[in-house]
């Protein structure tokens, strides 16, 4: 690392008076089962520059967690990856490229967490990073489905992301990535992740307002008190 050029994060420049000052909370999630899954060993040098940028993180590791629909709700590793993504004020998501595409592993994740869970919305108005690995040469696949994704799950998904081809390449034989122009893209993601976290967080709500949503509630509260005049 440069140390003269990784810059602590201005807050100053991001958030205005009497925002929120408590560390943004990351949730870091990864797509593979593999004993040395690169996507994990990706996700793990994100936790680390994301801790330096003062976050809090904390990583789910989807071993365990039942196929979408194969179990209720309140399996235990379902409602880990829930209570989570509540906590959560933004998301990395790193998953493997497979035949073309994120993994089941990394999609059922995705799919485990519901637009609404009890009035509350676990991952709209959230920051959302992607980043993938792959085998063989560089592709975009995997991300742009989970930029895709991340749009329907109504999260503030940054501009930048990551793709590292030929990923077992990549890292030493300690499970660090090397240094490369594509790790300092990592560090370019996790850098801007932070920055957009700060910048919306306390803003989320009413960023995500919409006024299709106020007209139907509005409805719903008018049907409610015509009933009770009948």
């Amino acid at each position: 690392m440069d140390m003269a050029q990784l810059q602590p994060i201005y807050i100053e420049a991001l958030v205005g008076p009497g925002a929120s000052r408590h560390p943004p909370r990351i949730l870091v999630l990864h797509g593979s089962l593999r004993e040395r899954s690169f996507s994990r060993l990706l996700s793990e040098e994100a936790t680390r520059l994301l801790r330096w940028y003062g976050c809090e993180v904390k990583a789910f590791d989807p071993r365990g967690l039942p196929l979408p629909d194969a179990e209720t709700p309140e399996h235990p590793k379902v409602q880990e990856l829930r209570d989570l993504a509540t906590w959560s004020e933004g998301m990395v998501w790193v998953s493997p490229e497979r035949h073309g595409a994120m993994t089941g592993i990394m999609k059922a994740q995705i799919d485990w967490l519901p637009l609404s869970l009890g009035g509350v919305r676990p991952t709209q108005g959230k920051t959302l990073a992607l980043m993938q690995v792959s085998g063989g040469s560089q592709s975009f696949n995997a991300v742009n489905q989970m930029r895709i994704l991340g749009r329907w799950m109504r999260m503030l998904t940054i501009p930048n992301q990551s793709s590292v081809p030929k990923a077992f390449t990549e890292f030493d034989d300690d499970d660090r990535m090397r240094a490369s122009p594509l790790y300092l893209r990592v560090v370019d993601v996790c850098e801007e992740l932070v920055k957009f976290t700060w910048l919306t967080r306390d803003r989320s709500r009413y960023l995500t307002d919409r006024y299709s949503e106020r007209v139907e509630s509005a409805e719903a509260v008018s049907q409610r008190v015509n009933q009770g005049n009948h």
